[in-house]
């Protein structure tokens, strides 16, 4: 594929999407949309290190907020605080992938990109 001045360079996915919109569809039902994106995308490792990300980082926190929460009263604002925090973090990660990185969160990214890449 030729690419000009101007141009997007889009790579496909095996659901006939750009692989950038695919990396945001990663994180925007955290791990739920990881976890279904690994399922479908066999092929294309930029989706598949975005999901394989997604779900390493959203499901223990998930599980963990939803362990804060149970706390009565300080629970309740540390999980709302908590999920402040992972939202912003959501964000940033569906931001990265819209532009076309592979942004690496620590620990967590260095375990999924190396499932995907090696």
């Amino acid at each position: 594929m030729k690419c000009g001045i101007g141009e997007n360079m889009s790579y496909k996915t095996s659901i006939k999407l750009n692989e950038n919109i695919v990396g945001i569809l990663c994180y925007l039902g955290f791990w739920i949309t990881g976890v279904i994106f690994l399922l479908i995308e066999k092929e294309n490792k930029f989706v598949r290190f975005h999901a394989m990300q997604s779900v390493i980082f959203f499901m223990p926190l998930s599980i963990i907020v939803l362990l804060i929460a149970w706390i009565p009263v300080i629970g309740w604002l540390l999980a709302d605080l908590t999920g402040m925090l992972v939202m912003f973090i959501m964000l940033i990660l569906m931001f990265k992938a819209q532009r076309g990185a592979k942004f690496k969160l620590p620990v967590v990214g260095k375990i999924a990109y190396n499932q995907v890449y090696k």
